[in-house]
């Protein structure tokens, strides 16, 4: 028995690959290899085949949410703060045209959107320790805001939406989470939002794709979701020690329910697929 699971061909051990098949033997982890440009060439036909069973994932809309992860600027503008280290993902993934087209179908069908930010306030610069990341994010100066109570000097800065999804995000309607204040979403009101609106299933996206994005996936998997994520609608940055969106590509074939391209998202969602 052969099965498809987010564009990866899988066998049982032992079955062969059938010869029209052969070209389409490439994992996501390859696909995405050769979209970030990473070093190295795809895998042959025998070493892409894996022994993943098809998560089964049958997604209805009545029950589903968009769900983005920091639309900002920080992350998303050429003038953000994070725009040196995540920018050339941003740009190689047409992460804002391809969360635009996300927001515009969950719109036109009905679905529910909730965006979950990322803000820092004043107080949280007394916190005496953080991973490598969190560092980053502190040093770069990232979601800075003047306080939970407080909008001044918010408009237009890095912790603001990005100016072209503000349309989506503040049309009233949008779930805006309280804000994650690291990676996941145990510390914002995202799971109970949804399951107020009978949510069950996800299509996830956003930033950044290791981080955030990846540590959202884990964290509502674990809350009894459903979760596709869109693999162009994300990003991470190469560093010294590797490609953080590959890494980020590799762990969602193993986790997600499934991993769709944006063009199937939208089918999808807007139930042409």
């Amino acid at each position: 028995m052969i099965a498809y699971l987010t564009g990866l061909v899988v066998t049982r051990p032992g079955e062969p690959v059938p010869k029209e098949k052969e070209n389409k033997v490439m994992s996501n982890i390859d696909e995405a290899a050769a979209m970030s440009g990473s070093a190295g060439s795809p895998r042959d036909s025998a070493e892409a085949v894996q022994v993943l069973p098809d998560a089964g994932f049958v997604f209805d809309r009545s029950r589903a949410a968009l769900v983005i992860i920091d639309p900002q600027n920080d992350f998303l503008s050429p003038d953000g703060a994070g725009w040196p280290v995540f920018g050339q993902s941003v740009t190689e993934h047409q992460v804002v045209a391809n969360l635009t087209r996300l927001f515009e179908a969950a719109a036109s069908s009905d679905m529910a959107i909730a965006v979950s930010p990322h803000y820092e306030y004043p107080a949280d610069g007394e916190w005496r320790f953080g991973g490598p990341a969190e560092q980053l994010l502190n040093d770069l100066h990232m979601f800075q805001r003047s306080g939970p109570l407080s909008v001044e000097g918010l408009p237009g800065s890095g912790a603001d939406f990005l100016e072209p999804l503000k349309k989506y995000v503040l049309d009233g309607s949008t779930i805006i989470a309280s804000p994650h204040k690291i990676f996941g979403p145990q510390t914002n009101d995202l799971s109970l939002q949804l399951r107020k609106r009978g949510v069950s299933q996800i299509v996830l996206a956003g930033m950044a794709a290791n981080l955030c994005v990846e540590s959202h996936l884990r964290h509502l998997l674990e809350e009894g979701f459903e979760v596709a994520v869109v693999r162009d609608a994300t990003a991470a940055p190469r560093v010294t020690d590797g490609d953080a969106y590959l890494a980020a590509v590799t762990n969602y074939s193993f986790l997600a329910h499934a991993v769709w391209l944006t063009d199937e998202a939208v089918s999808q969602m807007r139930g042409t697929a």
